[in-house]
């Protein structure tokens, strides 16, 4: 796996975490709350990478969550799986933030970590508000 992809995973689930317990931003960073094996096993890179993604998208959760809003038609924003919110959330903060990174990188990303750790649907749902996500930011 590459360092990217270990970083968006990483990131994706220190957003899961804190929406879950909303901990301190600092300590999102530090990883502390990975099992100390695994995190011996990411790559300096990935943790970097993985620390760009974290801190941009919680400085800029309002935003994101705004983006994300206006593609959930008949869709209820505190209705939403919180592991489908984390990977929106990670995603949208690199569409809107990350020109350097190709727009579909981004979401194929997304769709694999979605598959991977989402629910049966998440992958197609989370498809189509990054899509919409996608155009929305190129209007």
């Amino acid at each position: 796996m590459g360092n990217r992809r270990q970083g968006r995973i990483l990131a994706f689930q220190a957003l899961y975490w804190w929406e879950v317990t909303q901990p301190a931003v600092d300590q999102l960073l530090l990883f502390n709350w990975i099992d100390p094996e695994a995190q011996n096993s990411v790559a300096s890179h990935a943790k970097d990478f993985a620390r760009l993604l974290i801190a941009g998208t919680v400085e800029n959760v309002e935003t994101i969550d705004q983006h994300i809003r206006k593609q959930l038609h008949h869709w209820d924003f505190s209705r939403l799986a919180r592991v489908d919110l984390a990977i929106l959330r990670v995603s949208v903060y690199a569409l809107l933030f990350q020109s350097e990174i190709p727009a579909s990188v981004t979401i194929d990303e997304a769709i694999d970590i979605a598959r991977e750790f989402g629910g049966e649907e998440s992958y197609r749902f989370v498809n189509g508000v990054l899509d919409g996500v996608r155009k929305g930011a190129c209007a």
